[in-house]
């Protein structure tokens, strides 16, 4: 009988047909041990080869099962990675330089907060989890960082350590910009850039950064922790120092005219603007006009878009814009979405996502829009088919339409204009109903029939069946 011999480690059954099947000719000795009596065929094969091996394997099992081998393997797989969210702000000066570093991309804002001494509950808002201390009144929403000293060693430590750092998500120290200031000085590839707890004071270094392209400024977020946020003043900084600027994301900041002209005036390549959870002061729509190549405006989680616009003759408009996207906003005054749409009169592309309070009456200032190439509806409850029909029929350039979620649309309700712009559209996606969509999708299974198929009346004996008679005997 054949025997078969045993292999002694993982990493000889995970490698034995590439070592086997390689010519000789590509094996080089590494500067370790070059004997093969411990089993590990991987230790003939250099780093370099090994790196090369490493790169064919997919980045979640490479990273989640290489490191479990040897320390060899868990030291090299580092290198291959270049995108971490760091937990731990310890590990930053240990053991991260070391451990990966060859990283691009660096997320340092889940071990900015302090963590507390006893905590049972976890706060999750997005991407990022904090430890609640519910000794604390209130516990939510006043979350804590680490001090500004400690921020400003790390982000030392991050540059002198990792040059070709493209991405960086940090807490903006608002004491020392000594931190800032040695990131500009040796990341020069860096392009993007997220602060968070920012003011007007953190954004002194801002015009060292001569490569940055994508900027994000969070100023407080609401649940998770608050701050006095970025002012005119810091908008102003940020015009006159970042210049080269093509994506700009104001997510919990004040300002007004002066600080969003500002930016239109001096960032010449913005291309790209990003409104979040605005606090902003009355007349900022109008300072969107000297924006001269802005071609996607976005607001996102705005609870209202401008209380006092100003004289419509003031507002002006922005003539590269292509595409306006309203998310999660609230709709309800519609003089101020009035004079968004006539800022951004030269869009093609209109999309409203969550938003409460759109109605026929606020939907028909869209009208203003007359080159609409796409629009996009999902989740506006209060849209009537009316009112969708009023304002599209208007638009001879439409070629996407998208109605999702839309329970005030009926299917009953399309005229026959409506039926015939439909058959001339490029694209077209119709689920306005959800109730017909859950529908659709449990045709077939016996879902959605009270039961009726999966669960059965079990009579028992001596029991009398609900519809039959009192005598009659249960089969």
């Amino acid at each position: 009988m054949r025997q078969h011999r045993r292999l002694s480690s993982w990493s000889e059954l995970w490698l034995k047909n590439v070592v086997v099947n390689m010519p000789p000719k590509t094996l080089t000795l590494d500067d370790g041990p070059t004997s093969s009596s411990s089993g590990d065929l991987t230790s003939l094969l250099s780093d370099q080869l090994l790196l090369l091996v490493f790169s064919f394997v997919p980045p979640p099992l490479l990273f989640s099962s290489a490191p479990l081998v040897c320390r060899r393997w868990l030291r090299l797989s580092g290198h291959l990675r270049h995108r971490l969210t760091l937990l731990d702000w310890s590990f930053l000066h240990q053991r991260l330089p070391y451990r990966f570093p060859n990283l691009t991309e660096l997320d340092l804002l889940p071990a900015s907060f302090v963590c507390p001494s006893f905590s049972t509950a976890l706060l999750s808002r997005g991407t990022v989890s904090v430890s609640l201390d519910l000794y604390v009144d209130p516990p939510v929403g006043d979350a804590q960082f680490i001090s500004c000293e400690s921020i400003s060693v790390g982000l030392e430590t991050i540059a002198s350590n990792f040059p070709n750092l493209r991405k960086l998500c940090t807490v903006a120290p608002t004491v020392s910009d000594s931190g800032l200031f040695a990131i500009a000085n040796s990341c020069p590839t860096l392009q993007e850039l997220e602060l968070h707890g920012c003011t007007d004071l953190a954004l002194r270094p801002i015009s060292v950064f001569e490569n940055l392209q994508i900027l994000r400024l969070v100023g407080s977020v609401e649940g998770l922790y608050s701050g006095p946020g970025v002012t005119d003043i810091g908008l102003t900084i940020l015009a006159h120092g970042c210049k080269r600027l093509v994506e700009l994301e104001l997510s919990g900041c004040e300002g007004s005219y002066d600080g969003i002209s500002a930016i239109g005036r001096c960032c010449v390549m913005l291309e790209e603007l990003i409104i979040s959870d605005h606090k902003m002061d009355s007349g900022w729509i109008a300072g969107l006009a000297f924006c001269g190549n802005l071609k996607t405006l976005r607001l996102q989680g705005c609870s209202r878009i401008d209380a006092d616009p100003g004289p419509e003759e003031h507002l002006g408009s922005c003539p590269a814009v292509e595409s306006v996207q309203l998310q999660r906003c609230q709709i309800r005054d519609k003089r101020s979405l009035h004079a968004l749409f006539m800022v951004c009169e030269s869009a093609r592309e209109i999309v409203f996502q969550n938003c409460w309070g759109l109605d026929d009456e606020l939907f028909a200032s869209a009208a203003i829009c007359r080159r609409v190439k796409l629009l996009n509806l999902q989740s506006c409850s209060v849209l009537s088919t009316q009112g969708l029909e009023s304002i599209i029929l208007s638009w001879p350039d439409l070629e996407r339409l998208t109605v999702i979620s839309c329970n005030n649309i009926k299917d009953e309700e399309i005229s026959p204009a409506l039926s015939g712009l439909f058959s001339s559209l490029k694209e077209l996606k119709w689920r306005p109903d959800t109730k017909s969509m859950l529908a659709t999708s449990l045709g077939g299974t016996g879902m959605g029939k009270k039961g009726g198929r999966f669960f059965k009346r079990r009579i028992l004996p001596g029991q009398q069946r609900l519809k039959g008679k009192p005598d009659e005997e249960p089969s």
